[in-house]
This record gives C-alpha cells, structure tokens and sequence, in this order.
C-alpha cells in the first residue's frame, strides 16, 4: 500500500524559508517520479517542482531559483527546500508519486496517482 506523508510546513514571515519533507512507503521508491503540488484555497491545484528516478528536475516558472526538490533514495523521502517565500507561496502543498510520467506533463496533477495528505505552508508579513 502505498503511503505519502508530508512535513515541514507551518507559518513563516515573508522571505523566509521553510523545508518540506515527504516520507514515502509501500512501492520501489527509486523508481517513481515524485512531485510537489500545491492549492491555494479557490484555485487548482499546480505543479511545483518535480524530480524523476534519475534525479533530473523540473520546476514551474514562479518558483524557479528560489525552491529545490531533492530526493534521498536512502531514505525513500523526498524534500522541497523553499527560500525567499512571497505571500503568493502559501498553499497545501502535497508530495506525489507516478509510476512514469512524460517530461512535459511532470508538472500535470492528473499524471500522479498517489498523494499525500499535504501539509500547510502559511506566508505573514
């Protein structure tokens, strides 16, 4: 059975820097495509940053050069390092899992069939 559990979110002031951790159980770990999505409440949930079995990277424009997605095969978890957070980075973020994704679609929610329960990322002044 396959389990995702994220950590690490919580509130942080705007610049800040947070870590998120994502705890994966139950399948070949090494593998999959993981990903980090996030949902701001009223909107769709959107692709973040993406890592395939190879360790190759991808992320979306807004974040690019502030946030890094690892992976610690090791240890079956997987991370998203976020520095200069904005107001526009609160969100749930969630970790996700795919068996095989396209390289253009690494960043689709729908190419992912596991998730995690998410956890909160909260931005203040």
């Amino acid at each position: 059975q396959v389990q995702l559990v994220e950590s690490g979110g919580g509130s942080v002031q705007a610049g800040g820097s947070l870590r998120l951790s994502c705890a994966a159980s139950g399948y070949t770990y090494s593998s999959y495509v993981m990903g980090w999505f996030r949902q701001a409440p009223g909107k769709e949930r959107e692709g973040v940053a993406s890592i395939d079995s190879i360790g190759r990277t991808r992320y979306t424009d807004s974040v690019q050069g502030r946030f890094t997605i690892a992976r610690d095969n090791a240890k079956n978890t997987l991370y998203l390092q976020m520095n200069s957070l904005k107001f526009e980075d609160a969100a749930m973020y969630y970790c996700a899992a795919a068996r095989a994704v396209l390289w253009t679609h690494l960043l689709v929610p729908a190419k992912y069939n596991y998730w995690g329960q998410g956890t909160q990322v909260t931005v203040s002044s």
